[in-house]
């Protein structure tokens, strides 16, 4: 199974109400079809009164085993839904790769 696909499974015991799991590896100095980086955005009333670190820290422990081996990067952006309604449902951009020096 892809990383990918096993991420958006794990993630799927917060009954998230919107799910994006991008693999972002590509925008690194990573071989081709790397599953190094990825950016993350879910929506879940199980949010709803946790301060982001207790968020992200809910989202380590389910992904203790990717974060420990093929995954380098992990960018969250976890919401309740009033939040994502707040925002107009927009997920947010991300940043160039600023590092590696691709040769």
């Amino acid at each position: 199974m892809r990383i990918q696909s096993t991420i958006e499974d794990k993630l799927q015991s917060l009954e998230p109400v919107a799910l994006a799991v991008e693999n972002e590896s590509h925008r690194h100095n990573v071989p081709a079809d790397s599953e190094t980086h990825f950016k993350v955005t879910l929506v879940s009333a199980s949010f709803k009164g946790l301060m982001p670190v207790k968020r992200h820290q809910q989202i380590y422990a389910l992904l203790a085993d990717e974060l420990s081996g093929p995954v380098h990067a992990l960018a969250l952006h976890l919401y309740t839904p009033d939040e994502w309604a707040a925002r107009g449902e927009a997920r947010p951009e991300s940043p160039d790769c600023r590092g590696g020096g691709a040769s």
